[in-house]
Parts: structure tokens; sequence; C-alpha cells
């Protein structure tokens, strides 16, 4: 496929790869690149799957076009036939196939000796992969025990794989670590202590995981989700509760209960996305959109998609007060911008009926009781330890208090409804929580048929029921709350989800609490919640971040339990240039112009050069170049001239030449200053139209389009890091940490005239300065381009 493809051209490529299971994201960011686009078309046809094929198949497919040896291209067929017949299935046989067939060459094939090297016709069952790792870990347990998880689990997988060359390497490491999680329990505190041998070590660099990138399958990385259970398993006991009595209660499913659930969902996996509307998304809620939501956004719809179910968008709306529409229109349209795609979009009011008929429940029952303590004794009662006075209260008057309290007969404050859990508990959120309050104000979604509202603690367990959620994920800093999680499902009787907690996303130069963001944005250091310099998920696609590369920098971080890590932005920084050096079409642009005349070049002579777009552009792509005028006045960045020169400086100087980028050689033959004798006004010079003149220094440019008519100005705004230590939210001043150089405004800059069509949104790289968006700021006067991130990438130097 060639750029002079039209988009209907383009949407048969992409119906194409889609046939053989690639997602979408992945299916368009291949057609971006010409050559993965020719690769894949040619396998495919080879491979006589253009009618489609399994998701299993597809990959393969794709890694072959990418990474196969070009010197066996006469073997590649054979390959093909191997995949689409499933006798090569695994990529560990793909990578073996790569191996022999590049080691053979152009030499005749022999198929038995290849058919050994990749393992065909071996069969590597899950009970021999988990049998060889009980093997490898009882053979090293001493080592594991004394290490423990200092251990270098890639030795055990190198075991592993030395004695199941042809086993799934991904099965292989979630079994390795699910045997160390159960020998070893949770990380401590000294497992994350280094030795003192080893001070002077250098941390391992982690590597990145870019998604679709050409070159590597899209899931050539560990599946982040084979530690997730399938439904069906929901029978064991995965938490236990102890009480302050000694008791302990064993939290699990019913054969019964879990049948109705299956019956209810078929089987599918049902997670849900359950957002507070009462702020913006930050890009930790895609764990939960600040980095935070955009990682439980990852997670969340990212296990439904991946099990072929289906994700809720369910708003979190129990608390009135704090509620606005705004805030709700916004979350909706952010998932939709991060590319998931809710299977249905629910309220936590829109069950306030069935919660209130849980709650009458819970009171006949014994577990519940109305309370009229005020929150500083409730405070007070839960730091002793010790009991309401009105816990043990007759459940019909708990009853009878419950229904004045829905009906509006007592004040707000003075009654609550409180679970009757274990006051004497050493897990603080088992201190009888709070069920409903009581609060005079109409709700934005439910309006104003009630005056009672649940608490999170109460509704969101039982919401996750009602919708019969299979996995119910979220942040560590909610597993103390497991234990109420799971005591309410148990006494009312009901579906028990299976509840899993991850890592929460640090990211270095930042801060995610959203307290801090609001003072932030309250306060006016910043802009607004969309900030460019925010870790919102508006700051970020404002700035020119894309769902791609957000998604990718997630992945590359995983699913896990272990807390506390601070990654560094560059990393996010790697996978935005990962995919915009792929997609953004080049420009160029000047910041700081400094005017050149070209004296053997007449004011009124018409040239244009052709510039590419792609760097990879070929010379017949005519739509992957586009047309920059060249006259006698062009404009250089004034950093790119100095009055002396020397050996290591490839800019202009007097007498020296450089090249105009795309166009031809020029050489400073004066300089015109300004009357203090230092500020350089113009620049005269000549070009040498035969090219002969071959200088080192190649420098971008923006000419007159016309004589004494400007280029094209624009307005160019340059962000770095909000702050300037890596972990501000630990400092006593954070707000003194902000970096006063985090935006920079430079109003008068030139840009090339092709530049003013773009439109909101629209990335661009402009050479030698970065990766910039439009924004939406711009008027039909004047554009407004934001840095995304700037060209150097340091993440492969040592960025974590």
């Amino acid at each position: 496929m060639t750029a002079k493809d039209d988009g209907s051209d383009k949407e048969k490529y992409v119906d194409l790869f889609l046939k053989i299971g690639l997602d979408e994201r992945t299916a368009r960011n291949t057609v971006a690149n010409n050559k993965v686009t020719s690769n894949l078309t040619s396998v495919i046809n080879e491979a006589g799957v253009t009618d489609g094929c399994s998701r299993t198949i597809g990959i393969l497919l794709y890694t072959v076009a990418t990474k196969y040896p070009g010197n066996a291209l006469p073997h590649r067929p054979t390959l093909l036939q191997y995949i689409v017949s499933s006798k090569v299935k695994t990529m560990s046989q793909l990578d073996a196939a790569f191996y022999f067939l590049g080691s053979t060459g152009l030499e005749k094939l022999d198929l038995n000796k290849f058919e050994e090297a990749c393992g065909v016709g071996i069969e590597v069952t899950m009970e021999d992969i988990e049998r060889t790792v009980n093997e490898v870990i009882e053979g090293n347990m001493a080592t594991i025990l004394e290490l423990r998880y200092r251990m270098n689990v890639g030795e055990l997988l190198g075991q592993v794989r030395k004695r199941m060359p042809w086993a799934d390497a991904k099965i292989a490491k979630h079994l390795v670590d699910v045997k160390l999680y159960e020998l070893l329990g949770d990380r401590t505190e000294a497992d994350d202590e280094k030795p003192s041998r080893k001070k002077k070590e250098k941390p391992a660099k982690e590597k990145a995981a870019p998604v679709a990138t050409p070159g590597k399958a899209p899931e050539e990385d560990l599946n982040p989700y084979l530690i997730f259970p399938n439904p069906e398993e929901n029978l064991k006991v995965h938490t236990e509760v102890p009480f302050s009595d000694g008791s302990i209660l064993r939290c699990c499913n019913s054969k019964v209960l879990l049948d109705k659930h299956l019956k209810a969902t078929g089987g599918k996996v049902l997670t849900r996305f359950p957002p507070e509307p009462n702020g913006y998304l930050h890009i930790g809620h895609a764990k939960k959109i600040n980095l935070i939501i955009a990682q439980a956004m990852f997670i969340d719809f990212g296990l439904a998609k991946d099990r072929d179910g289906g994700c809720y968008l369910r708003y979190d709306d129990t608390n009135p007060e704090a509620e606005k529409k705004e805030y709700i229109d916004h979350i909706e349209e952010i998932v939709q911008w991060m590319g998931w795609k809710p299977f249905k979009i629910t309220y936590t009011s829109d069950y306030f009926q069935e919660l209130y008929e849980l709650a009458v429940e819970l009171i006949k029952r014994g577990h519940a009781y109305v309370d009229h303590q005020t929150p500083d004794e409730i405070k007070e009662y839960r730091e002793k330890k010790m009991n309401s006075p009105w816990r043990d209260r007759p459940i019909s008057e708990s009853l009878k208090l419950f229904e004045d309290m829905k009906r509006g007969l007592i004040e707000e404050g003075k009654a609550t409804l409180r679970m009757k859990q274990d006051m004497q508990s050493d897990n603080y959120n088992m201190y009888d929580l709070i069920a409903y309050r009581i609060k005079f104000t109409p709700h934005p979604h439910a309006g104003d048929k009630w005056c009672i509202y649940p608490s999170y603690d109460y509704a969101h367990c039982i919401v996750d029921s009602l919708e019969n959620i299979t996995h119910s994920l979220c942040t560590l800093e909610f597993e103390t709350r497991r234990a109420s999680y799971y005591w309410l499902l148990h006494v009312l009787g009901i579906y028990q989800p299976y509840v899993w907690e991850y890592s929460r996303l640090n990211v270095s130069n930042t801060v995610m609490s959203k307290r801090k963001l609001n003072r932030l944005v309250t306060e006016k250091w910043v802009d607004g919640w969309d900030d460019p310099r925010l870790m919102t998920l508006a700051g970020l696609r404002r700035r020119g971040m894309t769902p791609t590369a957000i998604n990718a920098f997630v992945r590359g971080i995983g699913i896990t339990r272990s807390d506390g890590t601070l990654i560094s932005v560059e990393r996010l920084e790697y996978h935005v240039r990962e995919e915009l050096n792929r997609t953004a079409p080049r420009a160029m642009v000047v910041l700081n112009p400094l005017k050149v005349v070209i004296t053997n070049l007449e004011a009124n002579s018409a040239i244009e050069v052709d510039a590419k777009k792609w760097p990879d552009a070929q010379a017949d792509e005519a739509s992957a170049f586009y047309k920059i005028p060249f006259s006698n006045v062009v404009y250089i960045e004034r950093s790119d001239f100095r009055m002396q020169d020397s050996k290591d400086y490839y800019g202009l100087a007097p007498g020296k030449s450089v090249i105009l980028r795309y166009a031809f050689p020029i050489k400073c033959t004066e300089v015109i200053l300004a009357d203090d004798n230092e500020t350089v006004l113009e620049i005269r010079a000549e070009y040498d139209p035969s090219k002969k003149t071959k200088p080192k220094g190649v420098l971008h440019w923006v000419s007159e389009p016309s004589p004494g008519v400007d280029p094209l100005q624009v307005e160019v705004r340059l962000f770095e890091r909000l702050f300037l230590s890596e972990n501000p939210a630990e400092l006593d001043n954070w707000l003194g940490d902000l970096n006063p150089n985090s935006k920079v405004i430079i109003p008068n800059a030139y840009g090339v005239s092709s530049l003013q069509d773009a439109k909101v949104g629209n990335n661009f790289q402009f050479e030698r300065l970065g990766y910039f968006v439009v924004d939406q700021d711009s008027t039909a006067e004047k554009l407004v381009f934001n840095r995304t991130v700037t060209l150097k990438d340091s993440y492969g130097k040592g960025g974590k």
C-alpha cells in the first residue's frame, strides 16, 4: 500500500486485518505503516486466510510479517502452512522457526530437521507445565526460602524452559508467580530492601512494552489478565474475616448462588468501572483516569475484553452534594476517547430501591441498627473500640426509626443506619460502618425522591452483586475494606464477586491525589483541570498524548500488588514517542526567527521544494510530501547562528555553510548588527543551487511565501515537568517544588504554510523540536500548538 491509497483502500486493509483477529487499534496502527501493511497483506495471501482465521493464528501471522528473517523468504510459505495447520502454534515454536530458517537461508529446507527444531507434534498440557514448575520450585526451595522475592524469577523460568522448551512461556510465568505467592505470601518491607553487598550495583532497567510496534507482536509480552480466575471457579474461599471473639468467617459462594449467577451471565466475565462523578478523571483512575483512572480502565475494561465479557460503566453517585452533571458527561466522553466501550452505563442510584429493601432486611436479621451518635462521638467510640449505646436496641425500634428517616421525619445529622459488625476487630473497616445517612439534598440523577442515601461501603458491594459482577477490582488502599465487603454480602445471603486489589500507579514529577489536584486547580497554580501539565486524562489529551500510548504505558507497568513503586514519567513519554513517530506528519516551525536574506536569489523567484511528511517516504508517494516555498528571505532559529565558529558546532557562522533541510546549502557572507554591535538583526547569505557544497550542519527553516509577506505566525507552548522533584507528594511544601519553567509561551513563532489547515487535536512532529498538537485555544486568526514531548528519549538510558 502506498500513501496514494484513499480512505476506502485503508479501510479495506483494516477489515482484512480484523478478520485475522487483530483488535481495531492494532489494525489501524498497522495500516499507518506502509511496510508492515505490505508485509502482512502478503503473509495473509500466502497463508490463504483472506476470509479470516483464529486470533491465535492471526497473532503468529502478524509476527511473521514483522520479524521473519529476510534471507529466507523462499521458505516463508512453508512456515505459513505449518502455522495455519496449527503445527507451529506457540510463540516459542515460532521463534525457533525464525532461528532455524535464518540459519538455513536460501539452502534447501530439510523438513525433518525443521520440525525437530520447532517442536512440531510435541503436545504440552497445562498439567505438564504445572508439574515441571512444581519440580523447579521444589528443587530451588532452600534458595527461594532464603532469598524470598529477591530470588531471580528469570532463573526459575530458564530452568522450566530448559526442561520444557515448547511450554507456553506466559502460562509458565503465571504459574511460577502463583507458586511463589502460595509459598511466600505477600511481599514484606524486608523483601524490598537491597542486601548491603549490592549497594553499588545499578538497578536493572525495566523494558517498556509498546503495543503494536512494527517488528513486535502485539501480544508478545505476558498477558496481564492471566492472574484472574474464571467465573465458574468462584466457589473457593479466598477471603477469611477474623472476629474479635476468635471466630472466623470464611466467605465463599454456595453452589446454588454460583449456579444462579452463571445462569444469569452465561458464564461471561463482567467487570465494572465505578468512578465517582465528583471531579475530572486523572490518569491513575486508568488504574482508577488520573493515570490512576487510565489504569483502572485498562484493568476493568481490558479484563472484560480479554475474556469476551462486558464492563459496566457505573457512576458511584451516592453523594448528591458533590456530584455534578458536567463531571458525569466528562467521564463518559473520556472513557470513549480511551477506546473503551461500556457493556452498560448504570448508576448506583438506579438501585436505590433495592438497596433500601436490603437495608430493611439487614435490620430484620439483626445486622444493622439506627444510631444517634454525632460524627465526633462515632469517631471517639471507634478509637476506644466501644459499642454505641444504641447498638442493641430492639429490631422493631430500628425498623420504625429507619422508616422515619426515609420519610424525612428525622433531622439531618440526628440519625444514621449502621451495620452491626465488630467494634473490637483489628480491622478499622469493621467498626460498625455507616450504611445510610440523612441528606435533604436533591440527587442529580434520582431527583428528590430520597432524603436518605447509602454509603459507599454499603452500596458498592451490593450493586456489584446485583449486577452479577464476576471480578470486583480496586486499588490496594481498599484491601482492608474487603472484610466488610464480604461480611455484608454473606449476612444478606447474596452472590459474592471475586475481589482483587492491585497497586496504585505512582508517576514521577507529579501529584496524583484528587485533593492535591483540586488545590492546584482552585488556587490557579495551573490553568484548569485540562491543563496539559496535569496527569488528568483531559490534560494529557490536550497535551497531545494518545489513548493508544497511555494504554501501552499501563500495560507495560502490569497488574501487580507491589505497592509504592515510582514510575518515571519518561516511560510514558517513551510510549508517546513510539506512536507519534509512526503517525505524526513532519512539519517545520521556527520558534525564535532570525532573518536570512539570500542575496543571489531574486526576490520574485518562485521556487518550491518538496519536504517529507514521513521519514521513509518514497519518491513516487506524492501525498507523503508537502510543498514549501523557498524565497530569497528565510528564517532560521536564532540559536542556530553564532558569531564565533568552533569544530563541534554545526550551525551557521560568518563564512560558514549549512544545508537548509530539503532545500539548498547556504553560506553566511555578512552579518547585520544592531547599534549595540552585539544583537544580530539579519544575516546575508548565498545559496548553492547545484548542491555541490556538502556541509555537515542541517537546519530547519521557514521562508517568506512571497516577497515582503511574513510566514505563517503561530503560538507555541512548551511544557516541561510540573514539579522539580521526582516525588513532590512526599514534600511538606510540595507547592514550593513547582517548576517555574513548566510552561513557556512563544507567541510569534513562524511555521510552514502547510500548517494553516491544521485542526484542533492534529498531531505533528516539528523537526528538531519535538511532537506537537493543535490546542483548543486556536482561532481562525492564529494557531496554537502544545508540545507533547521532545524528540529526545532518555527512557532507554536509565528511565524507570
